[in-house]
């Protein structure tokens, strides 16, 4: 039982870390950024080109981040500034951003699979059981996202704009402040977020140039529910990641993999707008 708790809460970690970055583009522009999964699939392979180099592992995520960050202010204002008013538009244009994205880093690193050492090896005696300190490590990183998400959003003139353009861009725009720049600024942030989480997935999965997409499904069915509060998100984390870890321990692994996508679906049914305010 210890050991599938620790399971749960490290699968929950790991959907919030890749979740996060969706969900502050969703929350500023309420449009869904289906680029993500090709900004996450960009910081992996930042992450292993750091590795290859022979760079100290803590610098991966940095790598990834800055990575996806640049291709997503450069994706930004190129293209999906125009799109604001336009949700199906953007929509569309990210899904075939995500698409171009893919087949440059194809013509890059070619479509082999590759993979990336683990920099933390071994386990740790948790409650009487040994776990992967490294997926430990996972839990302490999603914990340490969620509180500078928070503070960024709560404590900074970032945030406050921010939080400004959400409840009403018409008049945040009369009180002085730049919604372009907080829209700019948002997107990287979230492609950043994206290039973060594929680093530190890396170890644990794959490379190779398709992997965004399938964590790109269960962060827009997380996203969905989470109705764009980020207390939902790591609920709604929580509660179907423990769900897919059950169906793929007691049922099969096939099955666990579709559980979040059809019980995400089934909940928005019943709540179309999300749970945020439920």
């Amino acid at each position: 039982m210890i050991m599938l708790a620790l399971d749960v809460i490290s699968t929950a970690a790991v959907l919030f870390i890749v979740s996060a970055g969706l969900l502050i583009v969703f929350g500023v522009m309420k449009i869904v950024n289906f680029a993500h999964g090709a900004f996450i699939t960009l910081g992996a392979y930042a992450a292993l080109v750091a590795s290859q180099l022979g760079l100290l592992w803590l610098l991966a995520p940095l790598v990834a981040f800055l990575t996806a960050l640049a291709a997503g202010a450069v994706i930004e204002t190129a293209i999906v500034r125009r799109l604001y008013d336009r949700k199906l538009d953007a929509i569309l244009a990210t899904w075939g951003l995500g698409i171009v994205l893919g087949q440059l880093i194809t013509l890059a690193f070619g479509r082999g699979v590759q993979f990336v050492e683990t920099p933390v090896t071994g386990t740790a005696s948790l409650f009487g059981a040994e776990y992967s300190i490294y997926r430990l490590l996972l839990v302490g990183a999603a914990i340490m996202l969620g509180v500078v998400f928070a503070g960024l959003l709560g404590g900074t003139r970032l945030g406050l704009a921010t939080r400004a353009v959400i409840m009403n861009e018409e008049l945040s725009q009369g009180l002085g402040i730049d919604s372009t720049k907080v829209r700019l600024l948002t997107f990287g942030i979230g492609s950043g977020l994206a290039g973060i989480a594929g680093a530190l997935i890396t170890p644990i999965s794959s490379v190779d140039p398709n992997m965004g997409i399938p964590w790109l499904i269960n962060a827009f069915m997380l996203v969905m529910v989470s109705g764009g509060s980020l207390v939902v998100l790591a609920s709604s984390c929580l509660i179907l990641g423990g769900l897919q870890v059950l169906a793929s321990t007691f049922v099969s692994p096939v099955i666990g993999g579709l559980t979040i996508a059809v019980v995400a679906a089934i909940a928005l049914r019943l709540r179309p707008e999300g749970f945020a305010r439920a």
